[in-house]
């Protein structure tokens, strides 16, 4: 008896063995294979295919070994007792791998379409809603395949396909109570499905978000990053930019228009600024030569207010050109009008009592 017992545990570990090999023989020639196919690739699409390539090698592998190893099973594992347990895990391995292939396969398209996009000109707005209704879709394609993959794996055990036909009858109340308890995930996620069609933001916009000045960095279907301008990440739900006011400076162009504000005496000549803003401008490759203008908006007991209005190609290099703007004529009024910058008066009225007692005495 004993002797039978040893031979079926060393058949079984002689399977084993010639498994593990058999694994490492298709490992050593899946990795031949991609070695063979890089070199074949073309120079011209070097990129996509190479992207391509190291997408699909892991699954793929996969997949080899889910062949194999089914095909083995089948010649040599039937008469095992835990056959039927490596049959299921075997199913489970299958349907995850054609998900992550399905998965790896959108993000291939979603590399080629991108590679079409060029987000790099000056007038780019077309492009960045197109990246952005990409990955927003894309996240919608991989959150599906999931679902999917999951809801065939539990279908492969006849108990969960039992307790399905038993909870149909009750789908209806099932469905309200899944509802009330996921309203404000299935809200953020139907918002970040809006959010791409309606696209009051695209990636790279120019934003202002909770008194902060950033870029658009990434937008998921649940949640949004904004960079700020200091290398911080502010990150909002969705549903922030469709129940909230912000601004977006690049909602239809990236061209922006900036103020520099100077405060000045009323002895100062407004027209010496016009008639310097031509030269700092022209020197100043931030300045787009589309507008400028320079204007008193505002007068005060003591002082008045000139807006200098400039344009730029974009916020970024908007807000160099006032900086350097302002530094300049900052600089240009101290050193030639240093005493027209505001002043507040005070009138003392002791002395003027005392002088206009000396006038009449005088008299």
């Amino acid at each position: 008896m004993n002797h039978y017992i040893n031979a079926d545990i060393s058949g079984t570990l002689i399977a084993i063995l010639y498994l593990v090999v058999a694994f490492v023989i298709v490992f050593v020639l899946h990795k031949i294979l991609f070695l063979f196919l890089r070199k074949q690739v073309p120079v011209s699409n070097q990129k996509l295919i190479y992207f391509v390539l190291k997408l699909f090698r892991v699954p793929s592998l996969w997949i080899l070994y889910w062949i194999f190893f089914k095909i083995y099973s089948l010649l040599f594992l039937t008469q095992l007792p835990f056959y039927h347990f490596l049959s299921q895990i075997n199913t489970l391995l299958i349907i995850f791998s054609i998900a992550w292939i399905a998965i790896q396969f959108t993000k291939a398209i979603l590399f080629y379409l991108q590679s079409k996009l060029d987000v790099e000109v000056a007038n780019n707005l077309n492009a960045r809603r197109k990246l952005t209704q990409l990955k927003v879709f894309k996240g919608i394609v991989n959150s599906v395949i999931v679902i999917i993959a999951i809801s065939v794996s539990l279908l492969t055990f006849p108990q969960v396909k039992a307790l399905g036909v038993s909870l149909l009858t009750s789908a209806g109340i099932l469905g309200i109570i899944v509802g009330f308890a996921a309203q404000k995930s299935i809200a953020m996620f139907l918002s970040g499905i809006q959010l791409a069609i309606t696209q009051p933001i695209s990636i790279d916009d120019v934003v202002v978000v909770e008194d902060e000045w950033g870029r658009i960095e990434e937008i998921t279907l649940t949640y949004v990053v904004v960079k700020i301008w200091d290398e911080r990440r502010l990150v909002l739900p969705v549903t922030y930019f469709l129940e909230k006011p912000f601004q977006n400076w690049t909602r239809n162009c990236a061209d922006t228009t900036g103020t520099v504000f100077i405060y000045v005496d009323y002895g100062f000549p407004v027209e010496i600024i016009r008639a310097l803003m031509p030269k700092l401008l022209n020197e100043n490759s931030d300045w787009d030569k589309r507008f400028w203008n320079v204007q008193i908006t505002k007068v005060t007991e003591n002082y008045k207010e000139i807006r200098i209005l400039l344009t730029s190609a974009d916020a970024s290099k908007n807000w160099d050109l006032k900086t350097k703007i302002r530094e300049q004529l900052i600089d240009f009024i101290n050193k030639n009008y240093p005493d027209t910058f505001a002043k507040l008066r005070i009138k003392d009225e002791h002395n003027t009592s005392s002088e206009s007692n000396n006038a009449t005495s005088g008299c």
